[in-house]
């Protein structure tokens, strides 16, 4: 066959890098690399380039060169930045292509393109030539909007989402990602989700990793469709009016034969010391943060998905394996710092960069961090000596709160001291509330199955800890299938159990207060304006450990409240006195126990008028109907929204 014929460096049009860029790679800031560096299509063909600094040879092989290594070898730079050039005539958009890397040994390596737009559809592992552009966006309304409406003061509730698993066709079959996008926007919308948060959609080989374990940083995953298609999915929700959160992992990735792992015969994108490049929890490579090029790598991950798929926010996965270099491991099998502590500054200075770019380079974005540890000022500014993200999950309260609902309430006047302790460090950080897909797998279990007691009971448990949740600080995070009581184990092999839902009381109701419970969150700015401002809450009791009743006030700082008691035991509460700042007609907002949502119908008849009675320090009370295993909101009549 004709081979097509090679260009020099000099013939390359358009994404040849500049002096500028060699610098900022070099130098670890450079934040747009995917404009210059892996495959970009153009009128005659394909520019390729590839960081190799250590191979003794690079060429590309693909469908154009019938995978003939000889017939395409790149060029390697003269400037000392270890890149390879080359630009090949006659590529076209969906030709699978690989670089084909010789080490200083004469190993050849078949590696898979780092900045590769798509890649193959696994198990196969090639790259494939595409194009970003094709999709015309219709968000402009979103975009323009979002610096305000996404604000820290705003309402944030959002559903987490295995796109996989969330629902597939009627044989089993996957759905991609046009097919999947108005279905998820109407139940998002429909259950009054302001977000919502994929799992990993970056390209993985391994399904099982359920995209933890990422090998294309710049790929969405083909199991579901195109790079385009992927952007209707986002463009599809933000008309809608959803946010789109994305899964990120920088924190580690596999070493798949074709992946990053000894990328040019070295350990180039990782330590080559396990003791700092191996994650022995995981067995996957963690990356070396000190190697300028690699910070680079990153950051040009980060930002592409803001800039190229529009997306809202990044979630920062595993954030304490990248702080602590003594992370999952015994003593002897780390190495401390410079100064001889566990603190790995190098991944530090990373994640300070990552933020700080992110945040000025799409002031309506968030970075949010899943910290597990006290590490101190994740969500503060660097510039006070923080990491800078903007919120941090809340694993504290998502252990303590669980651990306290799994016990039979008999015994949880004993435990009283895991609802409350949240409070004590609730405003140390912008925190995120979250019940994701960790909690209910590798035997785990639901979180229906969590809920102790026969079948009322648990749905009755389960409300009450939405319920709980959604009143307290923080932003909401749920993950997919526990609106509705998904019994079973969250599988990624097949889809939730939607069938529950149709004609039951329990499960439909269950899913009713979930989205009645994001309306009125959204709807009331004393739930959400000041999620992070310790003026957002008050006590009026959080001391009843005898009774297992919580009660307390969210504010917004505007002058009005909500009033929030939650009762954890099965034992309906008749004449419970609560102090309340103001004298009138209290309207019950909200009340789990409702029979809409599969209660006992216990209540107040819609409200209860204040009696001038002394109770919790105020001059007035209310005297209300506690329902079992319920909690209410309510509200002054009268005051502000």
């Amino acid at each position: 066959m004709n081979k097509p014929l090679l260009q020099t460096t000099a013939d390359r049009p358009g994404r040849a890098l500049g002096e500028q860029d060699i610098h900022l790679f070099r130098e670890g800031t450079h934040s747009r690399l995917h404009q210059k560096l892996g495959c970009h299509l153009h009128a005659t063909g394909a520019s390729f380039a590839l960081w190799a600094p250590n191979a003794r040879s690079v060429s590309v092989i693909g469908d154009f060169n019938d995978w003939n290594a000889d017939a395409h070898p790149a060029q390697a730079r003269s400037d000392g930045s270890g890149i390879w050039e080359l630009d090949v005539r006659g590529v076209e958009a969906g030709q699978r292509y690989k670089f084909a890397v010789f080490t200083q040994a004469g190993e050849r390596l078949e590696k898979a393109d780092p900045f590769a737009f798509r890649a193959e559809l696994a198990p196969a592992t090639a790259s494939v030539a595409w194009p970003l552009d094709g999709h015309a966006w219709a968000d402009g309304a979103w975009m323009a909007g979002r610096a305000t409406t996404r604000a820290l003061n705003a309402p944030m509730s959002v559903y987490e989402v295995h796109l996989g698993s969330w629902r597939r066709g009627e044989g089993g079959e996957m759905l991609d990602y046009r097919s999947m996008a108005w279905l998820l926007a109407q139940h998002v919308t429909d259950l009054g989700f302001t977000h919502v948060e994929l799992m990993p959609i970056t390209e993985h080989p391994f399904y099982g990793s359920w995209g933890y374990q990422t090998t294309g940083y710049f790929a969405p995953t083909s199991r579901y469709g195109t790079p385009q298609d992927f952007k209707f999915l986002v463009d599809t929700l933000h008309q809608a009016g959803i946010g789109v959160i994305l899964d990120w992992v920088p924190s580690h990735f596999p070493a798949d034969a074709h992946g990053l792992a000894q990328f040019d015969g070295t350990h180039l994108y990782e330590h080559a010391d396990p003791r700092q490049g191996f994650h022995p929890e995981w067995n996957s490579s963690i990356f070396n943060y000190g190697r300028n090029e690699v910070r680079s790598f990153l950051l040009s991950s980060a930002m592409f998905w803001l800039d190229e798929y529009h997306i809202d926010a990044l979630r920062v996965d595993a954030v304490a394996s990248m702080l602590y270099l003594d992370y999952s491991r015994k003593a002897g099998e780390w190495i401390p710092n410079v100064h001889g502590g566990r603190e790995n500054l190098e991944a530090i200075t990373f994640l300070r960069e990552l933020n700080e770019s992110a945040y000025r380079d799409h002031p309506g974005v968030q970075v949010i961090a899943e910290e597990s540890t006290a590490w101190p000022m994740v969500s503060r500014p660097t510039y006070v000596g923080g990491l800078g993200f903007g919120m941090k999950w809340n694993m504290g309260w998502m252990h303590d709160t669980l651990s306290y609902m799994q016990e039979d309430p008999i015994h949880r006047r004993w435990h009283h001291g895991q609802l409350t302790f949240s409070l004590v460090y609730a405003f140390n950080e912008n925190f995120m509330l979250p019940l994701s897909h960790d909690e209910v797998v590798h035997g785990k279990g639901s979180l229906i199955e969590k809920m102790p007691g026969d079948d009322w009971k648990k749905f009755a448990n389960l409300r009450l800890l939405y319920g709980h949740m959604w009143a307290h600080p923080g932003k909401k995070l749920l993950f997919m299938g526990c609106e509705f009581g998904q019994r079973r184990e969250w599988n990624h092999d097949r889809e939730l159990d939607w069938g529950l839902i149709d004609g039951s009381v329990m499960h439909g109701g269950l899913q009713r207060w979930v989205g009645d419970l994001n309306r009125l969150y959204r709807s009331e700015p004393a739930l959400h304006a000041l999620d992070f401002d310790a003026a957002g809450f008050e006590w009026i009791d959080g001391a009843d450990a005898e009774g297992s009743v919580l009660s307390y006030l969210r504010k917004s700082g505007e002058g009005d409240a909500v009033l929030v008691v939650a009762n954890f035991t099965p034992m309906p509460r008749e004449n419970y006195l609560v102090g309340v700042p103001s004298p009138g007609y209290w309207r019950e907002l909200l009340n789990s126990d409702a029979t809409l949502y599969g209660g006992s119908g216990v209540g107040n008849q819609g409200g209860v008028d204040s009696v001038p009675v002394a109770a919790h320090g105020r001059f007035h009370a209310l005297n209300l109907q506690l329902p079992p295993l319920g909690v209410l909101f309510l509200k002054l009549e009268g005051a502000a929204s």
